[in-house]
């Protein structure tokens, strides 16, 4: 009896005062990445009905956006355009456009509100026809032809005022094709955040409204994003990316691959940010609208454990609304 009287844990526990000198993950401000959907036209905003409470922003509006972010403390905003359907195609040539809707807007955010660093997507399915993220031929999605086309993507970014690239495809070889045209072109300092270790996964499908490729995707991406069941290969797909020289890398969904984080961070410490995607929002929002859980509860519980598993950061449509209550 005496020794478990000396081995009780809950003493730690039994205020909100100890709790707090105890607790061993911290969330902040800082660790919040703020996707945002950008649209065209001029003081416009539509609604995702997928996702509620988040919109698509017109350029004028997604720098009012940025300025809401840097006074809320958040780092970093992560832009992914939704490109009208007549610049779409199968060569999915709007992407390295400087005049697109994304430079655009990363221009003007980048001028306006300096102080926020800007993520640039770079992935094919925002422009193409088929809602792929690589080209196709014959049914085949093509790697290295892709490559090609993320590289003038990528640079188009960069020039427009992107300070993180973030290739989201999964073609195998992109991470240094990119690295190499930013170098030869003079933008050494921009870092290169890839989706290392990015699944197929069925989590997406409220983004791919918000981008506007859901309804035209032909096929699934099964041959390029990664298997769902594995778990070792994410090692191998991150460990490359690293070595073509990724500055850091991404696990994407969130929630349901912490393993894979935790795992990340252990085996190369490094950082390791993961995507709260779509689906995950939806699921909270949709949860909470029936009673079935605490909303603002769900939200940090679930931020927390991003944190707790091992992330540097984490891109969740919840950032703004956090951040502005850790503030």
């Amino acid at each position: 009896m005496d020794f478990l009287a000396g081995r009780r844990l809950r003493r730690s526990r039994a205020t909100a005062w100890s709790r707090a000198m105890v607790r061993e993950t911290h969330l902040t401000p800082a660790d919040l990445i703020w996707p945002l959907f950008v649209i065209e036209g001029k003081n416009d905003k539509t609604q995702i009905k997928t996702m509620p409470g988040v919109e698509r922003l017109s350029v004028d509006l997604a720098v009012e956006a940025a300025r809401q972010a840097r006074d809320a403390g958040i780092p970093a905003l992560a832009l992914f355009p939704n490109t009208p359907d007549h610049l779409r195609s199968e060569g999915a040539e709007e992407a390295y456009n400087p005049d697109n809707l994304m430079c655009r807007a990363l221009s003007a955010i980048k001028a306006a509100v300096p102080e926020i660093g800007l993520i640039a997507d770079v992935a094919l399915d925002e422009y193409s026809s088929d809602g792929q993220d690589g080209l196709v031929r014959d049914g085949v999605i093509l790697n290295d032809e892709t490559v090609e086309v993320m590289v003038r993507s990528a640079l188009a970014q960069a020039r427009a005022g992107a300070d993180i690239i973030a290739p989201s495809d999964m073609m195998d070889g992109r991470v240094g094709a990119i690295r190499a045209v930013l170098d030869t072109e003079g933008f050494e300092d921009r870092q290169i955040m890839s989706y290392a270790a990015k699944y197929a996964s069925c989590y997406y499908g409220p983004f791919r409204e918000a981008v506007g490729s859901g309804a035209r995707l032909k096929g699934d991406k099964r041959t390029y994003q990664m298997d769902y069941a594995n778990s070792d290969e994410a090692l191998r797909e991150i460990a490359q990316d690293l070595e073509e020289g990724a500055d850091s890398v991404m696990v994407k969904p969130g929630l349901p691959y912490l393993d894979i984080v935790r795992r990340a961070k252990d085996a190369f410490n490094v950082p390791i940010y993961a995507y709260q995607v779509s689906g995950e929002f939806a699921m909270i929002e949709f949860a909470a609208a029936a009673g079935a859980l605490d909303r603002d509860a769900a939200i940090l519980e679930s931020l927390h454990a991003f944190k707790r598993a091992g992330c540097s950061g984490v891109l969740t449509y919840f950032a703004l609304e956090v951040a502005r209550k850790l503030g």
